[in-house]
C-alpha cells in the first residue's frame, strides 16, 4: 500500500444513536511511513479512499502487535495504552486532502492545524460546518445538545452540577492540544484548528479561529479571523481585529507579514507586508479611500486600500485635522508612484 496523506488512532464520544460528536487524536500522522499504514490498514480493514473505522479492543492489541513488528514502537505503545477503553475509538485514514465528510475525518485535520503539522489553508476545510455537529462542552465531555437535559437531570440526582461551558460546533483547542512555546491567558478564546506558532502570547482578550493563527513570535490582544495568518513578530494590540473568510473579507485570504502593528480597536481588511502599523482605532477595508503621502508627507495621490494589498513599510493613519485616512510610506514620490501603479 503507498503512502497515505494522515493517519490518526482516535478516541472519541458518541450520542445515543452512535454518532460521533467529537475525536481526539493523542498522536496524529502528516504522511505517514508506509509500514505504519500498512499496520493500521490491516488491523483496521482498511482498503482505499478517506475512511473512518470503528476499533475494537482486540483490533488494538491486534495493531500494537502489527505496529510493533513494523518497527514503529512509540506508535505502537500509545496504541497498547488505549487497550481497555470504555469511549469507542476509531482508526481514521486519509488517502488523500479532500474535504471532510465525516466527524472523526474534520477532527483529525483540525487537530493537524493545532499540532503545527500543517499550517493554515495548507488542508482542506471545504464544508466543514456542514459536518461537524453543534454540540454541548460540559465538565463531562462533549454532550449531544438533545440529550442534554436528561444528562442534567442525571447529575442532578445524584448530587451534582453539570456545568455547560459553551455550544458550539468547534472546542477549545486546549482540550486537544497544547502546542510547545505558547502562553494562552484565556483558552476558550482559542478554537481548536488553530495554528500557534512558537513563542506566541494570547492575552485575555486575544482570539484565535480555526485554520487562522501565527507562524512565529507574535502578541495577540486582539481578534485573529479564521483563515488569518500573522507574521513573525506581529502585535495586535487590544480589541483590534482582523476581517476574515467568515466576518466579512469572503475569498479574499488575510494576511498580517512580519513586524506589524495593528493599534488597539483598531482593524484590517486586506494582507499587509512587512513592518506596517495601522494606528489605533482605525479600521482598514479594502474600500477604504486613502490620501497616498511620501516620505516628505506630500500627498502622491488618492487610492483605495485594496490597492496597496500586501505592500510593505507603511503606516495607515487618520488626519486629526480633516478626518482624512492617510498612508504614509518611507518611499519618495516617483519610487512611490512607480510602485502604486506598477501591476495596475
Amino acid at each position: 500500500m503507498t503512502r497515505l496523506y494522515s493517519v490518526g488512532i482516535g478516541v472519541g464520544t458518541q450520542n445515543g444513536k452512535e454518532e460521533w460528536l467529537e475525536v481526539f487524536y493523542p498522536k496524529p500522522l502528516l504522511n505517514p511511513s508506509e509500514a505504519l499504514v500498512n499496520a493500521v490498514a490491516k488491523a483496521s480493514g482498511y482498503h482505499k479512499g478517506n475512511q473512518a473505522l470503528p476499533l475494537a479492543s482486540e483490533q488494538l492489541k491486534a495493531l500494537a502487535n502489527e505496529l510493533e513488528g513494523a518497527g514503529e514502537s512509540e506508535y505502537a505503545a500509545l496504541v497498547s495504552t488505549m487497550q481497555g477503553s470504555k469511549r469507542p475509538l476509531v482508526a481514521t485514514l486519509l488517502a488523500s486532502n479532500e474535504a471532510p465528510t465525516s466527524v472523526p475525518e474534520a477532527y483529525l485535520k483540525l487537530q493537524l492545524l493545532s499540532h503545527r503539522l500543517v499550517k493554515p489553508h495548507e488542508t482542506n476545510l471545504t464544508g466543514i460546518f456542514g459536518v461537524l455537529p453543534n454540540v454541548a462542552w460540559t465538565n463531562e465531555g462533549a454532550i449531544d445538545p438533545t440529550e442534554l437535559v436528561q444528562r442534567q437531570l442525571q447529575a442532578r440526582l445524584e448530587g451534582r452540577v453539570l456545568s455547560v461551558d459553551c455550544v458550539d460546533k468547534f472546542p477549545k483547542m486546549t482540550n486537544y492540544v497544547v502546542p510547545s512555546g505558547v502562553r494562552i491567558a484565556h483558552t476558550a478564546r482559542v478554537r481548536l484548528g488553530a495554528h500557534l506558532g512558537e513563542g506566541t502570547t494570547i492575552m485575555h482578550e486575544g482570539f484565535v479561529n480555526f485554520n487562522a493563527g501565527t507562524v512565529g513570535k507574535s502578541m495577540i490582544e486582539g481578534r485573529i479571523s479564521a483563515g488569518v495568518i500573522v507574521g513573525e513578530g506581529s502585535d495586535l494590540g487590544g480589541g483590534c481585529s482582523t476581517m476574515g473568510t467568515l466576518s466579512g473579507g469572503g475569498n479574499l485570504i488575510i494576511s498580517i507579514g512580519k513586524e506589524c502593528l495593528i493599534g488597539a480597536n483598531g482593524g484590517v481588511g486586506i494582507p499587509l507586508g512587512d513592518r506596517c502599523t495601522i494606528e489605533a482605532g482605525l479600521y482598514i477595508t479594502a474600500g477604504t479611500k486613502l490620501a497616498l503621502l511620501d516620505d516628505q508627507n506630500n500627498v502622491v495621490e488618492h487610492c483605495k486600500a485594496r490597492d496597496l494589498a500586501g505592500k510593505s513599510d507603511l503606516l495607515f493613519r487618520r488626519n486629526s485635522l480633516t478626518g482624512t485616512v492617510e498612508c504614509k510610506t518611507n518611499r519618495s514620490a516617483i519610487a512611490l508612484n512607480e510602485e502604486l501603479h506598477a501591476h495596475n
